[in-house]
């Protein structure tokens, strides 16, 4: 089928507003790509420290007629997504010998998770290690002695800072090789009811914490659809896994041949070979489109609205919040994934996954084909699924057919005809809200506002009973500039209480909310932020807010043109837990409406 004519606009107004930035990107990679073989460049004592410790690869290291491949690994094992990657190395090694190619850890970059830092100190470095990842992946690869890049990351800041980096070093290949999620533990909802039940004050920490570990209980990525499983969407709606590769559970046989497999792509793609594929030439205006498409499409994580540009970026192209909402109007909610709904990314790979959402999506021309992949030529390869036959993979067509259609639903009988995500303007700034949780009479909040500078007191206020009637809750000064864009999600459960009890309740913030985030509506990143002149800083307790997710609008009633902007003290914010040494980090990001980014 063609491409549909909204999406056709939205690609050509990505491609003419990149332009400038695109072709100076591409004049960059291209320089570089005509230079040869990186190693090549080296001279013989560069390379006699490259390859001192590499045993029985140094003799074919030193010929340098075959592929050598840097790994960048993300890999540690308090993160239970990276730590099946402490194998894949020497996996690696092994499955690049065997094709006549060498394989080194190029350098290792910091993951931090979420999940530890929610509501922590900590999580106010979580967007900023984004960028230090790029910077960290760039200094494995600027030792200049790899042919293409082998990329070991998974969760929610790690991916989109590998892209950035393969992105800038782009004359060269590159794979990402995910770890797939752990398999099922206690279901997602239950772990939502306990929460909210500690929440209330309904059961002690004993039972939320037998909940928690019963939740996130082995090796492999967290089964809910945040971040960390909208990252794996993205890499292969954008072409940069192997088909089929991102939710198959870690150490199983399948999961090594997929690496085994992605190890052997990659030889075979450098510019050594006769498929060069540098990554500059598929992370294209076309592939950030259908990653959106992608994004809308599964209900996936709003952190994705902050990563995308700055991954964009790195790559010569501008993507702004106008097309993540275009694209969202035209694009149907094809999955129910917790906490969109009850199932969780082993029930929907189980129900046909992404290949089948991928075919659904070319089947109704809501996705570009016509691109290139880490696979090959054109999009309809990843609608393949990988089978383990003899020790190796091999590819199948998928059914073609939803295997439960409460998880999965083909395009043309969605769960609902728009994807889940919303523009927001007005007044107030630009912001996002993710509906596709939010039930539809909560699509429009209209209240008094309370305002809170700290996530902290607005537990405490609900703790002392405070609130007793509808209200919007903005929680303010959490932007990049005042303490790093840290996520509100342990708001979660306390404004779902106030939910269930019969309140209409609605937050907005210019912070972050996680990719775990559902049901309560919740206008965030709004931009400009409060430290930086924005209108939060105007608002003031009891002024009435409208959020309407309908129209797409945010907005007050209030006056704010003769006001003072709020000034509280944020010197707080840049000591402890390391915060001292991101001072540069904050006084440089950029606006989160172009993706908060430092380096790009």
């Amino acid at each position: 089928m063609s491409l549909h004519p909204r999406l056709n606009d939205v690609t050509q107004r990505i491609v003419e507003r990149s332009a400038p930035l695109r072709t100076a990107y591409l004049d960059r990679m291209a320089r570089a790509a005509a230079e040869g073989p990186r190693r090549a460049h080296l001279a013989c004592g560069n390379q006699a420290h490259a390859y001192a410790a590499m045993g029985e690869d140094k003799a074919a290291l030193a010929d340098g007629r075959a592929p050598n491949l840097g790994i960048i690994t993300a890999y540690n094992d308090m993160l239970s997504a990276h730590q099946p990657f402490e194998r894949y190395p020497e996996l690696i090694r092994q499955a690049a010998r065997a094709t006549g190619a060498t394989a080194q850890v190029a350098g290792g970059v910091p993951a931090m998770c979420d999940g530890v830092t929610q509501g922590q100190t900590g999580m106010e470095l979580s967007l900023f290690s984004r960028d230090v990842i790029a910077l960290a992946a760039a200094v494995g690869l600027s030792h200049n002695a790899f042919d293409a890049a082998l990329w070991l990351g998974v969760c929610d800041k790690i991916v989109p800072g590998l892209v950035m980096a393969a992105a800038t070093f782009g004359y060269i290949p590159s794979v990402f090789l995910p770890a797939g999620p752990m398999t099922s533990g206690l279901p997602n909802d239950e772990k939502s009811r306990v929460r909210q039940k500690f929440a209330a004050g309904e059961v002690g920490r004993d039972a939320l914490m037998e909940a928690e570990m019963a939740s996130y209980h082995g090796p492999g990525t967290c089964t809910f659809y945040g971040t960390a499983n909208s990252n794996q969407m993205l890499m292969e709606f954008m072409g940069l896994h192997l088909p089929g590769a991102s939710f198959v559970n870690p150490n199983t046989p399948l999961r090594d041949a997929l690496t085994v497999a992605g190890t052997e792509r990659a030889a075979e793609i450098t510019a050594l070979g006769n498929d060069y594929r540098p990554v500059s030439e598929i992370l294209d205006e076309k592939a950030f489109v259908n990653g959106i498409v992608g994004l809308m499409a599964t209900g996936g994580s709003t952190n994705l609205v902050l990563h995308l540009p700055a991954m964009a970026r790195a790559a010569g192209v501008v993507l702004d919040l106008e097309d993540f909402a275009e694209i969202s109007a035209v694009v149907p909610l094809m999955a129910k994934v917790y906490p969109n709904g009850l199932a969780d990314v082993n029930h929907f790979h189980a129900a046909g996954g992404l290949g089948y959402m991928i075919g659904e999506l070319l089947s109704e021309g809501l996705l570009h084909d016509d691109v290139k992949t880490v696979a090959g030529d054109g999009l309809a390869r990843y609608t393949q699924e990988p089978k383990l036959k003899d020790g190796r993979i091999t590819y199948e067509d998928g059914a073609g057919v939803s295997q439960n259609d409460k998880i999965l639903r083909p395009a043309a009988d969605p769960f609902q005809k728009t994807g889940g995500l919303v523009q927001l303007t007005g007044n107030l700034g630009r912001g996002v809200i993710k509906v596709s949780a939010v039930a539809p009479e909560r699509h429009v909040i209209e209240a008094p506002v309370r305002i809170f500078h700290e996530q902290e007191d607005v537990k405490a206020a609900f703790r002392r009973g405070e609130f007793t009637s509808d209200c919007v809750v903005v929680v303010r000064f959490q932007g990049p500039k005042s303490n790093g864009m840290p996520e509100l999600h342990s708001l979660t459960p306390t404004l779902a209480v106030l939910q269930d009890r019969g309140l209409k309740v609605a937050l907005v913030t210019d912070g972050r909310m996680s990719g775990a985030s559902g049901k309560v509506p919740a206008a965030i990143h709004v931009s400009p932020e409060a430290a930086d002149g924005g209108p939060l800083a105007y608002l003031r307790d009891g002024d009435v807010v409208r959020l309407d997710a309908t129209r797409g609008t945010l907005e007050t009633t209030a006056d704010l043109s003769g006001r003072e902007p709020a000034t509280p003290d944020l010197t707080g914010n840049g000591t402890g837990v390391g915060r001292e040494l991101f001072e540069v980090f904050r006084q440089n990001v950029g606006l989160s409406s172009a993706g908060a980014a430092v380096v790009v």
